[in-house]
């Protein structure tokens, strides 16, 4: 296929504190980027809330702002895809006006609901339809029960219930739609049939004409109808799987038995299967892939880098990122006996928001480096469970890929590689999020044949970075001491 060098899509993918707008061509180059941040609300213990139209502004701020850097026509944009988060509730009246806030995926209040849901239904029926290991009160299904329990006017008057990727192409297209593949972890959608979950929906008190339509990653669900963009009227717009899964896509994650993992503010791995390999012990979630037929395995933590930005945050204000790891860099591998302990690192779910994190070995020998060193250290090490769980379910791993904002960071890098003891892969393109999504749309849009030749055209691997032997032992050590104190921790 001739490309011409004027064809461009966009990608956005809209994330926990910020909107990602990437400009590509169609070789899978960067011609622009811009994020747009924004704050969470957290008015009460495990309440964690934004404004809806947060997103929708901060999305058209991206837009324009990669066209306006990249300095071309919008006559040249031939397609935009849109991934997100998951999990976060947004509800809108039947005219397509917020009711509320959205209860962002971080959300905790919703306990009692889990409870009740998990009274309802046995966990093995739920892990054998969801795909999700675990009732929690993360997923959508509890947030929901609680705004009809604490809040029945609202519910009463809910003509939808969207997650954010949802919310964005409504507003772009003012088409109620979402991706089969972004909706697993809401706890009413069905994923070995495709369908969503009747059961669930009853027991919530949800129908279906509460729900998007259904699509297939990479489909074209509408057209651009909003002025707000700088995008022509009638740009085709298609839909995404959730973040990690187009993260790993754009990875060129597309065939069984490839390992992905990504360090944002949570870490998951995803292991690609032609199957929904359940794990006997449902340490793990699975997730649909955007390639019709694949599964995900996805074991994940839901506080990973958002720990170092809590760091930051609370004792660096202000501080560069890279400046905190060039500190790190200085100390020794093992942080000279400092653990950072693993409260976050098991792979349930967890108030991301408030960690509580706990040192071990802490002296006064210790200063702010050896401080970020075993944050990144223990968040290795976290990577390293993940990566045992799933070699103990048949999945053989020989080489990770990392993705993420962490992957910008060499220290972390070699970490991860010397941690693992395996060859880390990094790709020639770091918004591996938003290039998934492009990839889907340029396979949607005709601009490429198919998925294959797509991910061939787009997605390039940049270097590798091998284990060091002589970090061995320290690490070995160091894992052994991590996995007594989760042990520890747990009552084990």
């Amino acid at each position: 296929m001739i490309m011409s060098r004027d064809e461009h899509i966009i990608a956005v993918d809209v994330g926990t504190t910020s909107v990602k707008v990437v400009l590509f061509d169609l070789a899978g180059r960067i011609c622009a980027s811009r994020t747009c941040e924004y704050s969470l609300e957290r008015p009460g213990p495990g309440i964690v809330e934004v404004d809806p139209e947060v997103y929708w502004s901060s999305c058209c701020a991206g837009i324009q702002g990669a066209m306006k850097d990249a300095s071309i026509t919008p006559e040249h944009v031939k397609a935009i895809g849109v991934t997100s988060q998951a999990e976060t509730v947004i509800t809108l009246d039947r005219h397509g006006r917020p009711l509320r806030k959205a209860i962002v995926w971080l959300d905790n209040r919703a306990t009692d609901e889990a409870g009740r849901i998990a009274e309802k239904f046995s966990l093995d029926d739920v892990y054998r339809i969801t795909g999700q290991q675990e009732i929690v009160p993360t997923w959508s299904a509890p947030k929901i029960m609680w705004i009809r329990d604490h809040e029945p006017d609202v519910f009463r008057q809910a003509g939808s219930f969207m997650m954010v990727e949802d919310y964005v192409i409504y507003r772009l297209t003012s088409n109620r739609v979402t991706d089969h593949a972004l909706n697993p972890s809401t706890l009413y959608y069905n994923m070995v049939e495709g369908k969503w979950w009747g059961d669930m929906l009853d027991f919530i008190g949800m129908t279906e004409s509460q729900l998007p339509t259904l699509t297939h990653s990479g489909e074209i669900v509408g057209r651009v109808s909003a002025d707000l963009t700088d995008l022509p009227v009638g740009t085709p717009v298609t839909v995404s799987p959730i973040d990690q899964v187009s993260g790993a896509l754009g990875a060129g994650n597309i065939s069984s038995g490839m390992i992905t993992e990504t360090t944002g503010c949570a870490m998951a791995v995803c292991a690609t299967w032609d199957h929904p390999a359940y794990d006997p012990d449902k340490r793990f979630g699975i997730y649909r892939h955007a390639r019709g037929g694949l599964f995900v395995q996805m074991p994940w933590v839901s506080s990973a880098g958002m720990i170092l930005r809590w760091f930051r945050d609370k004792f660096a204000p202000g501080e560069d990122y890279s400046r905190l790891t060039a500190e790190a860099q200085r100390v020794a591998p093992g942080s000279e006996g400092l653990m950072f302990g693993p409260n976050f690192g098991d792979g349930e779910v967890q108030d991301a928001t408030n960690p509580n994190p706990g040192f071990f070995g802490l002296s006064m020998n210790h200063g702010r480096a050896h401080v970020v060193r075993s944050i990144l250290e223990s968040i290795a090490m976290s990577l390293r469970e993940q990566i045992a769980l799933l070699e103990s379910n048949g999945v053989s791993v020989s080489e990770v890929t990392s993705l993420g904002g962490a992957a910008r960071s060499d220290l972390w890098l070699q970490i991860k590689a010397d941690v693992l003891q395996r060859p880390v892969r990094t790709m020639e393109c770091t918004e591996s999020t938003c290039l998934g999504a492009a990839i889907l749309a340029s396979v949607g849009t005709g601009l490429h044949k198919d998925l294959a030749g797509a991910v061939g055209a787009m997605a390039r691997a940049s270097k590798v970075i091998e284990p060091r032997a002589k970090n061995r032992d320290v690490y070995d050590q160091a894992f052994g001491q991590y996995m007594r104190a989760k042990r520890r921790r747990n009552g084990d």
